[in-house]
């Protein structure tokens, strides 16, 4: 599928870029996340958009898919503390046709958990 193939489009850009890739399409019983990477102390969690075009991308990350992403991330550094001493990052690949995947490096922070939605 095409998502598929900009999963693995972005993750080859990020090996390029010095990321080494932990994991993709993880799934846990909270979400998914696209890609999981690190690059030193750094544990950024991917979420990849394809679209028509970078802007149609750029919005289709809602508040809800955001939150089921923290929560999925928090399973993954249960599963591998090694990884718990890690900063979290939450970046967003926009890939649109013809053109380099968009890196939104934090892309969004999680909100304090405030009991607000």
């Amino acid at each position: 599928t095409h998502g598929r193939w900009a999963e693995h489009a972005v993750a080859h850009y990020l090996r390029l870029k010095g990321y080494r890739i932990l994991a993709r399409g993880y799934r846990a019983p909270e979400g998914e996340i696209d890609i999981v990477a690190r690059r030193g102390r750094v544990l950024v969690l991917v979420e990849v958009k394809a679209r028509p075009s970078a802007e149609a991308a750029a919005y289709a990350i809602a508040p809800r898919q955001r939150r089921r992403i923290e929560r999925a991330a928090l399973r993954f550094l249960a599963q591998h503390p090694r990884h718990a001493a890690c900063d979290l990052r939450f970046d967003a690949m926009l890939v649109a046709p013809w053109r380099l995947p968009r890196h939104l490096i934090d892309a969004w922070r999680p909100e304090a958990d405030s009991g607000h939605n």
